[in-house]
C-alpha cells in the first residue's frame, strides 16, 4: 500500500470558541485547507510550524516522541485544533514539527472522526458503517 494524503481542514478552536461568546466574527476565525498524511502508524496528529503560526495556536505543552529511527525528540504541543475532514469533525492538540515539514494524520483524530483507510481506493473515507455520523465505541 502506498502513502494515502487526505484533505482537512485545521481551524483554531479558540477562535470557534470566541464566535460563540459573540467575541468575533465568524469570518475572523482564523482556517486553513492542507493535505496531510495519513498516518496510522503515529498516535498524535502533527503540523508545522508555518501552519501554527498561520492558525496562532497556542503552545500548551511539551512532549516527547520517538522518531521512525527510534530517536525520542522533544516538541511543543500547539492547540486546540478543530479538524474537519468531510462530515467529521474533532478537536485535538498537536505536535509542532519544525519549518515545513510534512504533517501527519494520526490514529486520535482518525478514530475520534470515525473514518478509515480504504485500502483498494488507498484513500481516507468515513466510516461505511456509520455515513452520517461519527460513531465511537464506549466500551
Amino acid at each position: 500500500m502506498g502513502l494515502i494524503y487526505a484533505d482537512i481542514e485545521l481551524i483554531n478552536a479558540d477562535d470557534l470558541a470566541f464566535v460563540r461568546r459573540h467575541v468575533i466574527r465568524e469570518e475572523e476565525v482564523k482556517r486553513i485547507k492542507v493535505k496531510m498524511l495519513v498516518d496510522t502508524g503515529s498516535i498524535y496528529m502533527c503540523i508545522n510550524e508555518s501552519v501554527q503560526e498561520q492558525l496562532q495556536l497556542a503552545i500548551v505543552e511539551k512532549r516527547k516522541g520517538q522518531l521512525a529511527d527510534g530517536r525520542i525528540v522533544e516538541y511543543e504541543v500547539a492547540g486546540p485544533i478543530e479538524v474537519r475532514f468531510k462530515n467529521r469533525r474533532c478537536v485535538v492538540d498537536a505536535m509542532v514539527l519544525p519549518g515545513d515539514n510534512e504533517m501527519l494524520l494520526g490514529s486520535i483524530p482518525l478514530e475520534d472522526m470515525d473514518v478509515m483507510i480504504h485500502p483498494s481506493r488507498q484513500e481516507l473515507i468515513v466510516n461505511p458503517e456509520h455515513p452520517y455520523f461519527a460513531q465511537m465505541k464506549l466500551k
